[in-house]
């Protein structure tokens, strides 16, 4: 494997989906652990940088660089082993979340993660930022999922990290107990991710959709509350796996992709709900669930003429189709400004569900006070979990939305919130992170930086 200095190649994993763009010094190709370890040796010789990438569907600017070598791991891309009597599965990092789902849904399993960009996204991203994704309502993040990992460092050693899976252990300071956890979210800073293997869930016997229109946000916010509570009643089998939010603008966005204008028409915002049947202790019908989920929307003053159920895997498809619409059609609308100094701005910020409508009504009011267009908001507001997209049309209207993110960021750290939910801080929010964490939480993270690239060479500008 050679390191190619051609421009037009360089220029080829310049950009991810932040919309900056950096041109690495080189690219290097991986395909096999031997590549990678002969690229971080050469690299530690010569204490050159390097930023590790996948199918680089980063939104924060985590998988480009204009220092070092840019190294692709997208050739790793295998399944090595899915065993059905563990249920777990060995993969390489260039495999993409969608394809390692599949493969485990052969043995009646599945990969509990599902990042939106599933089909593109790869597993090794998935491990650097600790991905998410609708369904983290129900099974968590990425980091829920990993049982080990092989780990490129970067001097150049290829090392294994399994977790303890102990009910009790005092050795130590919980920070040094599970290395594991060191890796998933670091962002290709502290090592490079060559195997992964991942705990599986059984897949579902039968998963239904409901997409329940609300004539305002207001009442959309506050059945998302109490579905959330209802959940989690220990008694209650009506545990929605997903519940996904949608404004009023997001609401049109995915009528276009449902081919139908007229639908839900007039309403302010929209809530869509996914339960799964038949594993974990759930009833394989499960009609009176679903009654229990509209009993709680009619309640709150849901629309019963527009209600959509989604209940066979070629309808669910379609609902995928409808709610990935909305930030796909922003990216492609962001990308139109980039040659305007302009570019989507999007938030990744999360505060206890119960305050979601606090935080949204805080970050309308900073964006009319900048004189902004409103953003469109959508996404896992199961977990307090919006994403607000902003288009700025050129660079003074970029300066101007910042400060309306900014402010909102300031709201939802004293409502107890993260600034960044599951992109991680990459280089666009890198800065947020000593607003968020004390300054000793931050030298824990400098000092086990320092410990495992002592140079700096991995992935510089990432997170710190």
């Amino acid at each position: 494997m050679e390191l190619s200095r051609d421009i037009d190649v360089r220029r080829s994993q310049a950009r991810d989906a932040s919309g900056l763009e950096m041109v690495p010094d080189a690219v290097a190709r991986a395909s096999s652990i031997d590549d990678v370890l002969a690229v971080m040796r050469e690299a530690a010789g010569t204490t050159t940088p390097v930023t590790p990438a996948g199918s680089q569907t980063s939104t924060t600017g985590a998988s480009i660089t204009d220092r070092g070598i840019l190294l692709s791991l997208r050739g790793m891309d295998r399944i090595l082993d899915i065993d059905p009597g563990t249920r777990t599965a060995r993969v390489e990092p260039g495999v993409t979340v969608a394809a390692l789902d599949r493969a485990a849904a052969e043995a009646g399993l599945s990969f509990a993660p599902d990042p939106t960009s599933e089909h593109d996204a790869t597993i090794g991203g998935a491990v650097a930022c600790n991905a998410s994704g609708a369904r983290s309502l129900r099974y968590g993040p990425t980091r829920n999922h990993v049982r080990a990992l092989r780990v490129v460092t970067a001097a150049g050693e290829l090392v294994r990290y399994r977790r303890t899976m102990l009910e009790k252990n005092t050795v130590g300071y919980t920070v040094a107990q599970e290395p594991v956890d060191w890796f998933v979210g670091s962002e290709g800073t502290l090592g490079i991710v060559v195997e992964a293997e991942f705990a599986l869930v059984p897949r579902p016997v039968r998963v239904t959709g409901l997409a329940i229109p609300f004539a305002t946000q207001e009442a959309a916010l506050a059945f998302v509350v109490a579905a959330r509570e209802m959940g989690d009643d220990p008694s209650s089998r009506a545990r929605a796996q997903c519940i996904e939010y949608f404004d009023d603008q997001a609401l049109a966005i995915a009528r276009t992709a449902a081919d139908d204008a007229r639908w839900a028409e007039g309403a302010g915002g929209l809530v869509y709900i996914e339960q799964a049947f038949g594993h974990d202790g759930d009833d394989a019908g499960g009609d009176d669930v679903l009654d229990r989920w509209l009993a709680l929307a009619a309640a709150h003053g849901a629309s019963d003429a527009d209600v959509r159920a989604y209940d066979d895997p070629a309808a669910l498809r379609e609902a995928r189709r409808f709610r990935h619409a909305v930030p796909a059609h922003m990216n492609e609308r962001g990308a139109t400004r980039r040659p305007f100094g302009g570019r989507k701005v999007s938030t990744d910020w999360a505060v206890p569900y119960h305050r979601l409508a606090q935080a949204l009504i805080g970050a309308r009011a900073a964006a009319e006070r900048a004189h902004c267009q409103l953003p469109v908001t959508y996404g896992h507001a199961g977990n307090g979990h919006p994403h607000q997209n902003f288009i700025a049309h050129d660079a003074e209207e970029l300066r101007r939305i910042d400060g309306v993110v900014a402010e909102t960021i300031q709201c939802v750290l004293e409502l107890g919130g993260t600034v960044a939910a599951e992109h991680g801080l990459g280089k666009l929010k890198r800065h947020w992170l000593e607003r968020q964490l004390a300054p000793a939480q931050v030298g824990v993270m400098r000092a086990l930086k320092h410990v495992l690239d002592p140079h700096g060479l991995l992935a510089p500008g990432n997170v710190l």
